[in-house]
C-alpha cells in the first residue's frame, strides 16, 4: 500500500480518535474497556505508545531491505507471549499515569501523533525501518500496523464511551485490505456488514457463528494476532 495512502488514513484516524476523547470527563476516562485490565486512560495511553515508538526508528540506520509486511508483523510469536503482553499492558497504564489529567493525556496524544505524521511525510516512500520486535519494514508498512491499532482500538474506545464508532472510511478501507488483499473490498460487503462491525468480528470483539465464520473464510481472511 503507497505510503502517501497510510498516511492520509492514519492522520484522519488518529484525528477523529483525538477529537473523540477531547473534553471527556475524569469519569470517563476511567471507565473500563473490553481490553481488560485497561481503562479508556490506559488504552489510549496504549495506542499513543505504539505511535511514539516512529521518532526513534527514523532515528536510527535503515536496514539495507524489509523483510516483513504488516500482516506478518502481527504473527503469534514471542511479541505475543504472555511475558510480553504483559509489558505492554504495564507500559500503557505507567504511561496513562504519568499524566495529572485525562485532558493532559489526551494533549500529548494529539501532540504525538502530529509529530510522527509530519516526520514521516519527509521520508522516501522506499524508507525501511527496524521495529523494537527486529523487523525491518517498508515504513509504510509499519505506519500500516498503526493504523490499525488506532481503529481497532477506536472501536473499543467507542464501546467503553458508549458511542458509535467513529472509524473513518481511509482508515476501514486500509484495514480491510491488509486483511482481504487489494482488490477485495466488494466481497466483504457482500456480507452484509458494515465495516466496524467486519472489523469486531474478525478480531474477536464480536462473536462469529460456524456459517458467518465459514463466509469470512471463503473471502481469504489473513488472520492477525492481536495483543
Amino acid at each position: 500500500m503507497e505510503q502517501r495512502r497510510v498516511l492520509e488514513a492514519f492522520r484522519l484516524e488518529a484525528g477523529e480518535l483525538s477529537r473523540a476523547v477531547a473534553g471527556l470527563s475524569e469519569a470517563e476516562w476511567d471507565r473500563p474497556t473490553r481490553c481488560e485490565p485497561w481503562s479508556v486512560r490506559d488504552l489510549v495511553g496504549h495506542v499513543r505508545v505504539g505511535i511514539a515508538w516512529l521518532p526513534r526508528m527514523l532515528d536510527g540506520p535503515a536496514p539495507d531491505r524489509a523483510e516483513v509486511g504488516a500482516a506478518e508483523y502481527y504473527r503469534p510469536d514471542d511479541r505475543f507471549s504472555p511475558r510480553t503482553n504483559a509489558a505492554r499492558i504495564g507500559l500503557a497504564q505507567d504511561h496513562a499515569a504519568g499524566h495529572a489529567s485525562g485532558a493532559a493525556l489526551a494533549e500529548d496524544f494529539a501532540a504525538t501523533w502530529q509529530q510522527v505524521d509530519q516526520m514521516c511525510r519527509a521520508e522516501a516512500e522506499d524508507r525501511v525501518v527496524r521495529t523494537r520486535h527486529g523487523d525491518a519494514m517498508l515504513l509504510s508498512e509499519f505506519l500500516l500496523t498503526r493504523v490499525v491499532e488506532a481503529a481497532v482500538h477506536g472501536l473499543d474506545l467507542a464501546d467503553a464511551l458508549g458511542r458509535e464508532p467513529w472509524l473513518t472510511t481511509e482508515a476501514g478501507a486500509a484495514v480491510l485490505e491488509l486483511l482481504l488483499g487489494p482488490g477485495r473490498l466488494d466481497g466483504a460487503r457482500e456480507l452484509g456488514w458494515d465495516v466496524p462491525t467486519l472489523l469486531a468480528k474478525v478480531t474477536g470483539r464480536a462473536a462469529l457463528d460456524a456459517t458467518e465464520t465459514a463466509q469470512v473464510e471463503q473471502l481469504g481472511m489473513r488472520w492477525i494476532t492481536l495483543g
